[in-house]
């Protein structure tokens, strides 16, 4: 399997569009990189360009952009909101698939050697990637930023990694860059309704892990409270894995906290997003909404709306797509631009839209395409469908067990069942095209060339393994529609009382699946030569059928004595 990583460099341009187009479309040039997202802004003078590739491909793509920025950018007339040391300031790549972090590492050394000597710019590895405890931080390795940068390198104790420790003429133009390996970080801005910069980091203090410098009495004008070293101490904020500062945006004409987070398994977005909602009412401002800087794992959004959807004691089996619309809502991306979630999210960016083209079809579209006089899809990716309809209807019903008046204090358990069903439906959505694909898997097997003793041999084991995987894969759709079953007979038992029929019209669907599927199951198992695969899969299909049987009379019995 390949292995994919992800690329999010931070230029210092976020303004000229002619070169923010020109530094990040080059890494186009190169065969197998995916431009991803270019998320400028204007006040920050910053843009994040985020794209992914197999590791050696996106080393050369991000060289290429480090050099292209190195060309267009002069430090030495920059200025913007945001930190920053470099024309390229920050180069991350990120572990997406397949990879490790250690692996991420040394791709990332040997980026920044590379950058280091052919490019001449100084270069810092921070995070994972780091070589020193006190660089893996960030705010470390570009403190003092670009006005510091002189007589920071020429420090023995902040030698550059690779690269010049000397500020010459071209280091004065390019700046420092810092390259780091790191887990998926979430830059994420909330908006205030202040313009006050002070009262913005007073509240990302009372968050971020850092937290703020302790002083006597707890107040701003009590003195400093250092160690014995003479070093300040600090009282920690509330979030670890979470860097936030506060700063007027003159783009929007308000405040922001701009968080960092960098764990989301340890501090989620939403819960940042509502302490950061409590600190700021307490002191007297309010949280006007939020936005997401470059892309965001799907994870982030879908935990979101899971959370906020549990505190409306609301249903959370429901498709992801109005789960992300709560979120979206809840959090306010869209209060200053339009959030799209395709446009955002990672794995949407990602997916390959050929890959399910039978589920993607309008329902007339797939109708008719079934009609037709090819042989795909046939019966298997009915049953398949026919199951997932099934399971639709034992997922609507729990849903609305889930937000009957009266019946408030038994949502989640309805919930759960919901929740459920939907992935039983998932499941057997995706098992619609891939019983059509196994069938084309058989075709190209028979395909394949028998000139040659050694070609019929391996012609013969092709098709017998795709033979095998034709019977596999509505053997799973049988198991999958008859576990779904166990919705429907719950719902009709103690769901809403006026949606039984729904119940039970799901358990039909649910039975025809595990018939439908055993039929395609046995016509398969004809042309298979492994005579102890199909005696064994042939009875266990027989005892799913049996058991659907007796399962659907079992539904239909509690159905029609309710209704």
């Amino acid at each position: 399997m390949k292995q994919i990583i992800e690329c999010v460099p931070n230029i210092s341009e976020g303004r000229d569009q002619e070169k923010i187009k020109n530094i990040s479309q080059i890494v186009e040039q190169v065969e197998g990189v995916k431009l991803l997202n270019i998320d400028a802004g204007k006040a920050t003078n910053r843009t994040v360009i985020t794209f992914v590739g197999e590791p050696q491909q996106v080393i050369d793509a991000a060289f290429l952009l480090i050099k292209k920025a190195q060309e267009l950018i002069d430090m030495s007339k920059h200025c913007g909101e945001h930190p920053r040391m470099g024309a390229t300031d920050v180069c991350p790549l990120v572990p997406i698939s397949n990879i490790t972090m250690d692996e991420c590492i040394k791709w990332a050394h040997k980026l920044g050697e590379r950058v280091g000597k052919e490019l001449g710019i100084p270069i810092y590895y921070y995070e994972a990637a780091a070589k020193e405890e006190k660089r893996k931080n960030l705010a470390n390795c570009r403190k003092g930023e670009y006005e510091g940068l002189a007589k920071k390198i020429i420090d023995p104790s902040w030698k550059p990694d690779f690269g010049p420790a000397k500020f010459n003429s071209s280091v004065e133009r390019s700046g420092a860059t810092a390259i780091s390996a790191r887990d998926f970080l979430v830059a994420y801005n909330i908006n205030l309704n202040t313009t006050s910069t002070r009262r913005a980091n007073a509240v990302a203090f009372d968050i971020r892990e850092a937290g703020r410098i302790k002083r006597e009495g707890g107040t701003l004008s009590g003195k400093i409270i250092t160690d014995k070293n003479g070093d300040p101490l600090k009282t920690p904020g509330l979030f670890k894995c979470v860097k936030g500062i506060g700063w007027f945006i003159e783009e929007y004409g308000i405040a922001q906290i701009s968080y960092n987070l960098t764990n989301i398994n340890i501090s989620p977005l939403h819960e940042v997003f509502e302490k950061t909602c409590e600190r700021s009412i307490a002191r007297g401002m309010r949280v006007t909404g939020s936005e997401l800087v470059g892309l965001v794992p799907k994870k982030v959004l879908i935990d979101a709306g899971k959370h906020f959807l549990k505190k409306q004691k609301r249903s959370t089996g429901i498709h992801e797509s109005e789960i992300i619309k709560i979120a979206i809502k809840t959090l306010g991306l869209d209060e200053l631009e339009p959030f799209e979630p395709r446009e955002r999210v990672i794995e949407y960016i990602l997916e390959d839209e050929t890959k399910n083209p039978l589920v993607n079809m309008t329902l007339t579209d797939f109708s008719n395409e079934t009609a037709s006089e090819s042989p795909a899809p046939g019966g298997g990716s009915i049953s398949a469908y026919c199951g997932a309809m099934g399971i639709s209807l034992g997922t609507m019903v729990a849903n609305l067990s889930a937000h009957k008046r009266g019946w408030d204090n038994r949502w989640e358990e309805f919930s759960n069942w919901a929740e459920k069903g939907m992935e039983y439906q998932n499941t057997l959505l995706k098992l619609v095209d891939e019983d059509t694909n196994s069938f084309n898997k058989i075709m190209d097997a028979f395909r394949l060339p028998k000139d040659t003793e050694e070609a019929i041999n391996i012609r013969k084991e092709a098709i017998q393994k795709a033979t095998k995987h034709a019977i596999l894969t509505p053997f799973k759709v049988m198991e999958i529609s008859y576990k779904s079953m166990e919705v429907m007979k719950a719902m009709a038992e103690f769901g809403n009382p006026n949606s039984v029929t729904d119940a039970g019209v799901g358990a039909l669907c649910a039975r025809t699946a595990v018939m439908g599927a055993f039929l395609n199951v046995k016509i398969n198992c004809g042309d298979c030569t492994d005579k102890n695969f199909v005696n064994d899969i042939l009875i266990k299909g027989q005892a799913l059928v049996d058991n659907a049987n007796v399962l659907e009379d079992e539904i239909m019995s509690l159905t029609n004595s309710k209704i």
